[in-house]
């Protein structure tokens, strides 16, 4: 990773600089995917079992787990791991049953009360992550949310082998349908549903590009499925000054460059010195990790940024709009402010990403490619919907009804205006009834 001067670059060269390497693939992803939803939506199971086979080098045609199966992953499962994913799920769950929904009632005009209210989604589908590094930590981030949030199904998905660790967590999020699928006929299949795979309304969940290009296209169907938000490749950004530990820097870095070859890491700092020496700690920790080829394959698109100064990076960072932020300087609360595109940001040397990545209590799965300026991260509001209710007295509708004549009559919508009309010449204009129940 060569350290590049953000001062000489042109506005072409710095886009460019700042551009996903997953992006330049769009056009042959969304090719490969939609064959792949086609057969799913066309022929279903057998499709499916095809590519299960194909991709996912699963050995025969049964996808879904069955409960002996699900008992003796649990049972089988490492003690310390077992503990570990026991301790996690106490913070997670802890930081999302506090997210409980905001409910208002407001009385517009006398005799008119609007309020919202909510439920959970029927049923949902949660991706988690698996292959070559099984999220466990995913199956709690999507899981524990949906639980709190009672979903009445809750079905989990994930490429073939599934870990113990993964189906233990989903045992502890009270998920009872668990399938060894994945990729981007994982994803069609919740959405249409096939034999085998009850079709969902909503898609949960992380994954590489493929997946990720299966859930936007399945959420444009009207006959698919919605999605909790476009959640792609990881990618981490990092605010560090002259002071930052070196070491702690490329750990981060590294954290997120071993997900996969196309995550992206980045490191804007207004320090030449904290860039070098940065660049010296990534090739040493490099040399450690078990996944180095992934890494070095993610550091080849990665960049390492020199900034005149503090608020260039910041910049940077708000044009960037990672899925993970981390901010190593001297006061990293001074800038939170500023700091207005990021899906999780981690504040100060010691809060490491991987940190929110497990067990701190914060969700994980949070929006890529830069769909965090408007994207949030995930939360248990997610696996509920929200909707508005009226109530009107006759006075409330003869309060508000000419207002809603005229608005009406304005567009041309006759039929709305007397909807209004037909009823206040039934009651009358100016007589007095019962109001509604507030």
């Amino acid at each position: 990773m060569d350290i590049i001067n953000w001062e000489e670059l042109s506005s072409q060269e710095r886009i460019a600089c700042l551009k996903r390497p997953a992006v330049d693939s769009a056009d042959s992803v969304q090719a490969i995917v939609s064959d792949i939803i086609k057969a799913i939506t066309e022929r279903g199971d057998e499709a499916l079992v095809e590519f299960a086979k194909k991709f996912d080098k699963c050995p025969d045609g049964n996808l879904k787990l069955t409960q002996d199966e699900i008992q003796a992953a649990c049972e089988r499962i490492d003690p310390a791991l077992k503990q570990a994913i026991d301790d996690a799920y106490i913070n997670i769950k802890k930081f999302h049953a506090a997210q409980e929904p905001c409910h208002v009632k407001v009385e517009t005009v006398d005799g008119v009360v609007c309020q919202t209210a909510t439920h959970a989604i029927e049923k949902v589908g949660l991706y988690v992550p698996g292959g070559s590094a099984p999220l466990v930590s995913t199956a709690l981030m999507l899981g524990v949310p949906a639980q709190i949030a009672n979903c009445e199904q809750i079905v989990l998905t994930s490429p073939y082998p599934l870990s113990d660790g993964i189906i233990y967590a989903a045992c502890k999020c009270g998920i009872k349908d668990i399938f060894k699928v994945g990729g981007a006929h994982a994803i069609a299949a919740l959405a249409y549903g096939t034999d085998t795979v009850p079709k969902v309304h909503k898609i949960f969940g992380p994954g590489n590009q493929f997946v990720t290009m299966a859930k936007r296209l399945v959420s444009e169907d009207p006959n698919g499925s919605a999605i909790d938000m476009p959640a792609g490749p990881s990618e981490v950004l990092v605010i560090a000054d002259a002071q930052a530990d070196a070491d702690f820097v490329a750990a981060d870095l590294l954290s997120q460059a071993e997900h996969g070859p196309d995550s992206q890491v980045i490191l804007v700092s207004e320090s030449s010195d904290l860039l070098e020496r940065t660049q010296k700690a990534l090739d040493e920790q490099l040399q450690l990790l078990p996944r180095k080829e992934i890494a070095l394959k993610a550091l080849s698109k990665s960049r390492l940024i020199k900034t005149k100064d503090l608020q260039e990076a910041i910049e940077i960072s708000n044009t960037y709009a990672p899925e993970h932020l981390i901010v190593q300087i001297a006061d990293p609360h001074a800038i939170v402010d500023k700091l207005r595109n990021a899906g999780s940001i981690f504040l100060g040397s010691y809060t490491c990403e991987s940190m929110g990545d497990y067990a701190s209590g914060t969700n994980h799965t949070l929006p890529t490619y830069g769909y965090a300026k408007t994207a949030s991260a995930l939360g248990t509001d997610d696996f509920r919907r929200r909707y508005t209710i009226s109530c009107a007295s006759a006075q409330g509708l003869r309060n508000i009804g000419p207002t809603v004549e005229i608005l009406a009559a304005a567009e041309g919508l006759d039929g709305h205006k007397n909807a209004v009309t037909i009823r206040l010449n039934k009651i009358g204009r100016n007589s007095d009834q019962n109001s509604c129940n507030k």
